[in-house]
């Protein structure tokens, strides 16, 4: 009997052969062998390729007429992830070669782990198999070693509810792609093209950044004056009860000096900051230049060079194997990072830090640590050794002591209600090792303690008014983000992180939020979304919520996914009522006119290439709304005409038929004006039969009654038809002979011989591509390799 151990991941497949003695062999008596996946090898298909094939065309479309999906429709196929065949054909392999299949994937409280194995398994078609469960804390060899001898036995994929959970969630995260759809279609409704993507994380985030944005831009300060002291040490004493003026010369001067009386002082420490997760990592770097998806990828490359921890964990916590494994590496590590080693006197495990469960530990140093920082620069760029320094301080500080201070408290001795705190340092601790505001802003430091006082409260406090002021919400950044989600439990650190990467993306053609250095805002696509979202079910805050009660039911059998999922039609309908309002207010405060979203004919067109085809193609063309008459001609292979609207709203009869275009590099079927793809005209001039004739044999004419569509002016010059481009080339005379204009001058038969034979002329009237116009003497000459027209303005 041969026992499979299936892990997550190909570094975890080596820390389980590790563990049990090879990648195969026998640990006490049972025939194992280490296999892996590479997380999710397989994904849901699209969405048409889900359905019945009557279905396809509506399940494509992103018409709001084909919404909500009808969840029973949906068959939840899936197909293999890219470049993922060598670990499917490895794994499919080995599973043949076994008796039991050993489920060592991670335990997460998502049910992710479990999720990616069994879809394996369900695609691989081994369900037939005995299956096992191991149960780890970590991946430390007596951690693994420990969950193979007790691995559990298990019947079925639907006999585990952190799989039902996990199934359940990935299903509805799909299903929400209808909420895209709905806004895509009201952002189009509003004359723009853009793809409005919407989702638990996404919308949430936006909703976030577009409240706090608002609320920082209609920011107005309301100061306000105060009686208040201050001893010499610069240590404040306030009154809760003292009245504030809206002027500085309302405020009564009935305030004299007084001696400051000490009321006590008492010893008070800080913890060391918590373990980071990829947020808070990526967050921090963010401030220091790094963008979010440099951060994943160069977190990836040095994890798999061990440089670094496994970056997707949801741990913010160690375990003690953990701690064990690292401690003694630390005094090499605390050199790398530059770190005097004698300030990590707090080796034993700290409660708040190291708990005994857990999956791969917070993110932190690897067990390869490098030479010095200058080596991981060298290898992994400046983002690296930024990760590095940061991940090492961050642990290092936890094996620091506590921060120490004194606190002392007074008031001022004629005047008692008037009270002041001072926090005197005593012993730094941690703070020696790892700032966490480091490279903030000094206002949006946390940290930052307003009572610090190297010199503690002052004998005697001197009365005098106080400038204030309403406190201006915090600009939303990526740290200021990551808190919100986190305080309401919207997504994991390393999801945040990666979704985060993929929303403010630069080089994304659609993306919702974008960085200028620390600050964050909404883009283009991000602002129609903010708008579009208050009311709606995606929008809330509290979906995820919502859909994390619902995996504790299906995990625990007391719900089921169909039953839950059934309810998300009703909410796509809900939320497309509510985004149809919120889009009239949209429209209305960015500007927009709503725009017609043209009908769609259908029917089976008879002369499509390769046969008749049941097509679908736009209905209104042009200004123009097909009737049902000159729908059945376009279908049956006929050219119809009709009096047409203009770009520039003047009328002209349109003549064609359906045909096949490109369309942002897809295939469409529309309406085409007979003559697309030949030279009918340009600037201003038909060409004529017989000019067809010669520029489809790929010969050249040369025409001198062009007109300009800028300037109105008439010109010459030579033109070609490129055939795979469908347009016409011009040719200004770049070539051996003088062109026939030039700044839109048209030059005469004698002022081009004159150039040609290489004399400079006196030209008036030139207009420059700015439309000024200017003289200018000229000549034809040879500059850069080619010959041109070169002005002379001495």
């Amino acid at each position: 009997m041969v026992a499979i151990v299936v892990a997550e991941k190909p570094s975890a497949a080596r820390n389980m052969a590790s563990a049990l003695g090879g990648a195969k062999g026998s640990y006490k008596g049972t025939a194992y062998e280490v296999a892996n996946l590479r997380g999710h090898l397989y994904e849901f298909a699209q969405p048409h390729a889900m359905v019945d094939s009557s279905l396809a065309d509506a399940y494509q479309k992103w018409d709001l007429g084909n919404l909500p999906w009808d969840p029973d429709h949906l068959l939840w196929k899936r197909e293999a992830q890219k470049n993922v065949a060598d670990v499917i054909k490895a794994l499919r392999s080995a599973l043949g070669r076994g008796d039991e299949i050993v489920i060592a994937t991670d335990l997460d409280p998502s049910g992710e782990g479990d999720l990616l194995f069994w879809e394996a398994i369900d695609e691989l078609g081994f369900h037939g198999k005995k299956f096992s469960r191991m149960e780890f804390t970590d991946e430390s060899k007596a951690s693994i070693q420990k969950a193979f001898e007790q691995r559990r036995p298990v019947k079925s994929m639907q006999d585990e509810g952190d799989f039902r959970k996990a199934d359940y969630r990935t299903k509805f995260d799909f299903l929400s792609m209808q909420f895209t759809r709905v806004a895509t279609a009201m952002g189009r409704q509003s004359g723009q093209d853009l793809v409005l993507r919407q989702g638990r994380l996404k919308s949430a985030m936006v909703s976030l950044v577009g409240d706090q944005q608002k609320a920082y831009d209609e920011y107005v300060k309301k100061p306000f004056f105060q009686n208040r002291f201050r001893d010499e040490n610069d240590v404040m004493y306030t009154n809760p009860e003292e009245p504030r003026f809206d002027q500085k010369g309302q405020v009564p001067q009935h305030y004299g000096p007084s001696p400051v009386v000490l009321d006590g002082k008492a010893d008070k420490r800080t913890a060391p900051p918590k373990l980071l997760d990829l947020a808070a990592l990526s967050s921090m770097l963010v401030g220091k230049g790094v963008k979010a998806n440099l951060t994943l990828a160069t977190y990836q490359k040095m994890y798999e060079d061990q440089v670094v921890s496994y970056p997707r964990t949801e741990d913010k916590t160690i375990t003690p194997e953990q701690l064990k494994d690292l401690a003694p590496l630390v005094d090499k590590i605390a050199a790398v990072a530059g770190v005097d080693a004698g300030l990590l006197t707090h080796r034993q495990p700290r409660s708040t830090h190291v708990k005994p469960k857990g999956a791969h530990g917070a993110n932190r140093p690897g067990p390869k640590v490098p030479s010095s920082l200058d080596e991981v620069e060298h290898k992994y760029g400046k983002a690296g050794r930024l990760i590095y320094e940061t991940l090492a301080k961050n642990y290092l500080a936890m094996l620091a002591e506590d921060y120490l201070y004194e606190q002392q408290k007074g008031h001022v001795e004629k005047h008692p209600d008037f009270v002041g705190i001072a926090n005197v340092p005593q012993s730094p601790g941690w703070k020696a090792v790892f700032d966490p505001d480091a490279g903030d802003d000094p206002a949006d430091k946390d940290g930052a303690d307003e009572n610090e006082s190297s010199k503690g409260l002052g004998q005697n406090a001197e009365p005098f008014v106080f400038e204030g002021a309403n406190k201006r919400p915090e600009h939303p950044t990526m740290r200021w983000l990551m808190k919100q989600l986190e305080k309401r439990d919207v997504g994991t650190g390393a999801t945040r992180t990666s979704t985060y990467s993929e929303v403010t993306n630069d080089k994304a053609k659609y993306p919702l939020l974008s960085e200028k250095g620390r600050k964050l805002r909404l883009a283009q696509a991000g602002e129609m979304s903010w708008r579009l979202l208050p009311g709606t079910r995606i929008g809330d805050l509290g979906l995820t919520e919502k859909v994390y009660a619902d995996m504790r039911d299906i995990a625990a059998g007391t719900a089921t996914a169909e039953e839950r999922l059934a309810v998300v039609a009703d909410w796509v309908r809900e939320d497309i009522a509510t985004m149809t309002k919120n889009a009239a207010s949209m429209r209305a405060e960015l500007g927009l006119k709503e725009q017609v979203v043209s009908a769609r004919a259908e029917g089976v067109w008879q002369s499509a290439p390769g046969g008749p085809k049941k097509v679908a193609f736009k209905k209104i063309w042009s200004g123009h709304e097909f009737s049902d008459d000159e729908v059945a001609k376009l279908l049956a292979g006929e050219t119809i005409s009709f009096q047409a609207t203009s770009k520039a709203d003047k009328p002209y009869t349109a003549t064609g038929a359906l045909g096949v275009g490109d369309y942002k590099g897809r295939k469409i079927v529309g309406f085409q004006l007979e003559g697309l793809g030949t030279p009918t005209k340009w600037s201003g001039r038909t060409f004529t039969p017989a000019e067809v004739t010669v520029l489809l044999a790929g010969q050249t004419l040369e025409i001198d009654d062009f007109v300009s569509a800028r300037t109105g002016k008439t010109f010459g010059c030579k033109v070609s038809w490129d055939a795979k481009a469908k347009k016409i080339v011009p040719d200004f005379g770049s070539g051996d002979e003088p062109p026939r204009s030039w700044c839109q001058h048209v030059f005469t038969d004698t002022e081009r011989k004159a150039l040609a034979a290489g004399k400079t002329i006196q030209g008036k009237g030139f207009v420059s591509a700015k439309g000024k116009t200017f003289d200018a003497a000229v000549s034809w000459k040879e500059e850069g390799g080619k010959k041109k027209i070169v002005p002379s303005f001495g």
